[in-house]
This record gives structure tokens, C-alpha cells and sequence, in this order.
């Protein structure tokens, strides 16, 4: 049970954060909203958190849910930029 909480906790965690980061200090690098974009944050994300699953309440699926949280914070920053004049 608390490695669910963990892993959804990553997740949420990894949109908000990425989403905010995404808008407000990304907005200027044109390579940030390109369409592979959260696909690599989210890999990537996923690659960094991969070694912490050696704790006991980090599990494979804490990674995988901050790697996909990650990259649908990206994708929802890129949404709002292309919808603001």
C-alpha cells in the first residue's frame, strides 16, 4: 500500500513540476516543443529514478509512474503554449 501512495505521489509530482518548469523556464527553447520532447523527459526521468529502486519503497513502478508523469507534464506545457496567442 504505501509503495502505491510512493508511486503516485511520483507521478503527480513529476507532472506538476515538469508542466511549471516546462512553461516558465523552457518557453524561449523552441527543442523543448518539438514532438519527441516528452518522450525523452519522460525516458529519461524514468533512467535517473531507476536506481532508487534498490530502497525498499521505491519499486519499478514508482520509476515508470515519475517517467510518465514527467513526460505528460511536457506534453501539457507544449498543449498551453500552442493554445495562448
Amino acid at each position: 500500500m504505501i509503495g502505491l501512495i510512493v508511486a503516485l505521489a511520483a507521478g503527480i509530482g513529476g507532472f506538476v513540476t515538469s508542466k511549471d518548469f516546462t512553461k516558465r523556464k523552457l518557453r524561449f527553447v523552441d527543442v523543448v516543443h518539438s514532438r519527441p520532447a516528452p518522450w525523452i523527459a519522460a525516458g529519461a526521468a524514468a533512467l535517473i529514478a531507476a536506481p532508487f529502486t534498490l530502497l525498499p519503497v521505491i519499486t519499478g513502478a514508482t520509476a515508470l509512474a515519475l517517467g510518465a508523469g514527467v513526460g505528460l507534464g511536457v506534453k501539457a506545457a507544449q498543449r498551453e503554449r500552442h493554445l495562448l496567442p
